[in-house]
């Protein structure tokens, strides 16, 4: 994994930042080089994540609640309600693809959305367009935005990441007062959605987490796999 990620920056156990009581290690690499498309595909089937410029992944000691998910393109089916869904924002809604974008909107609608869905660290106060740019925006791979606007105003952004056979799904937030688009789910099947156009294989929607309300809405998505133990595993209600 080592050779693959990089070279390691960080190494420490630190509080969770999914679980509450919990001890975390989370180690951080640093790419030596830009990650073309394969490499990213490689990493992410490895159970890797990124932050910023670097990638990252779960080695807790104690803990083994994160598991990596991700949905096989030809395989998912969206169910009724994320029919739904999608006609209900396809609608209202205008989605554009582009490279991402740090400003002062952006990071207002993401400290909304970590407010107001109770997802803010109490220890750490607002990010700024600065904050919002080095954690998502700077990439050291090719990363993209998929930007929602409800009558020209951004209500959703979401950084995602391109593979040559893969999108990695970083983070999607939205304007709570627009809730009732179901903007997070409605992300996802938009980017299933590209990921359908352009042949990709698998879409990563990062941890599924069981115990977690903010993570555990992943296994709705089916079937769908998750990496246990260092194996893909296919999910599905049938």
């Amino acid at each position: 994994m080592d050779q693959i990620l990089g070279f390691k920056v960080w190494d420490h156990e630190e509080r969770c930042p999914y679980l509450p009581g919990r001890q975390a290690r989370l180690p951080l690499y640093y790419p030596l080089t830009a990650m073309s498309g394969g490499d990213l595909d490689l990493a992410l089937s490895q159970g890797a994540r990124r932050a910023g410029v670097y990638l990252y992944h779960v080695c807790c000691r104690a803990c083994r609640a994160c598991e990596p998910i991700r949905l096989d393109v030809k395989k998912f089916e969206p169910r009724r309600r994320h029919r739904r869904v999608l006609a209900k924002g396809d609608a209202r809604l205008r989605m554009s693809v582009g490279a991402p974008i740090a400003d002062d909107e952006h990071a207002r609608i993401y400290n909304l959305h970590k407010s107001e869905r109770g997802l803010a660290d109490e220890n750490q106060g607002a990010i700024s367009a600065q904050q919002y740019h080095e954690f998502l925006v700077q990439s050291c791979c090719e990363t993209v935005e998929f930007g929602y606007y409800l009558e020209n105003r951004l209500v959703a952004a979401a950084t995602a990441d391109l593979g040559d056979d893969s999108l990695s799904a970083v983070y999607c937030c939205y304007d709570p007062s627009e809730s009732g688009l179901s903007l997070g789910t409605y992300s996802v099947l938009k980017q299933w959605e590209f990921c359908r156009e352009t042949d990709r294989r698998y879409l990563y929607l990062g941890f599924y987490i069981a115990e977690s309300p903010h993570m555990n809405y992943k296994a709705s998505f089916l079937p769908h796999q998750r990496r246990i133990a260092g194996v893909w595993s296919e999910f599905s209600d049938r």
